[in-house]
């Protein structure tokens, strides 16, 4: 791994949040003042490539990273809010549906959050 991928690996990882190019690119411009944008993005995407990192892509909204741990997320539909959470492992059952091997699965839960619910009032 090149330096900056290196940097952005842990940048990505060591976030509890789900960062996009532009929020990891001013996170690594404080260690790293002389990258530019593109780097991140040639970076990032040779991370997501090699299944070092997960690319979580919701229609009309920027393109977020995260740490490849198994989780699913929550969207909030209205803000755009992404949350982590643990639901019960689907492997063996989309398996017996589909009745052969897949790569992965990524499942996304839309929602209204909380928040929203109390604007909506």
């Amino acid at each position: 791994m090149t330096k900056y991928e290196k940097e952005i690996y842990n940048i990505i990882t060591d976030s509890t949040g789900h960062l996009t190019v532009e929020q990891i690119y001013l996170e690594l411009k404080k260690k790293c003042p002389k990258v530019v944008l593109a780097t991140v993005y040639n970076n990032v995407n040779k991370l997501w490539k090699a299944g070092r990192i997960r690319k979580i892509s919701v229609e009309n909204m920027p393109d977020r990273y995260d740490r490849v741990i198994k989780h699913d997320h929550l969207i909030c539909q209205k803000c755009g809010r992404l949350a982590d959470i643990s639901l019960e492992d689907l492997t063996a059952s989309l398996r017996g549906q589909i009745g052969e091997e897949f790569l992965f699965y990524d499942l996304k839960i839309f929602y209204i959050c909380p928040d929203c619910r109390k604007k909506d009032l």
